[in-house]
């Protein structure tokens, strides 16, 4: 199964995203369209004190147009690689440097329709120092047990893919990181 491009328009260029329309060729020669969003490289992290607590925010998502808890998340920025721009989401989000971090994997949310691609790290932290958010960001740092955690998924209450898979992750690779 291939599908080849065979145009490319760029219908919207923003300031995270693009969406292109893309003619295609499938592989019985029929021809379709696909509608892709083009994000830039994205990291998450799942952090825990040595209290064994984990840190997660609070913020409100215009999308959903509620209040969302999640892990702290951020682009990459040019010419950064994917650690650093975890440490520095995490510092810039809840104040917390980390004395360790490691790499999880990757996480791609929607396959579909969208590139984006987010690598999901683990943090061992101790105590925060200050934050640095975004002009336009208001962010309220939580402190919540694996039980608690657990108990919220069971109950819906945590509904941010990203912040699913990430428990996942820590989950099943607490002794070590999956290949990609």
């Amino acid at each position: 199964m291939y599908e080849k491009t065979i145009g490319t328009k760029t219908v919207f260029d923003g300031r995270i995203m693009c969406v292109e329309v893309l003619d295609v060729e499938l592989s019985d020669g029929r021809t379709s369209t696909r509608e892709i969003v083009r994000h830039g490289a994205a990291v998450a992290v799942i952090a825990r004190r040595r209290d064994g607590r984990f840190v997660f925010i609070r913020q409100f998502r215009k999308a959903m147009e509620r209040v969302c808890f999640e892990v702290m998340a951020g682009l990459v920025d040019p010419g950064e690689d994917s650690e650093t721009a975890a440490i520095r989401e995490l510092k810039e989000e809840t104040g917390y440097t980390p004395e360790s971090i490691r790499l999880l994997g990757p996480v791609y949310p929607s396959i579909g329709y969208c590139d984006e691609r987010i690598d999901i790290f683990y943090a061992d932290v101790n105590e925060p120092g200050e934050t640095d958010f975004d002009s336009d960001e208001e962010i309220e740092t939580l402190l919540i047990t694996e039980q608690e955690m657990t108990e919220m998924i069971r109950k819906n209450e945590i509904q941010d893919a990203k912040t699913l898979a990430a428990w996942m992750l820590y989950t099943v690779t607490r002794d070590g990181s999956i290949s990609e």
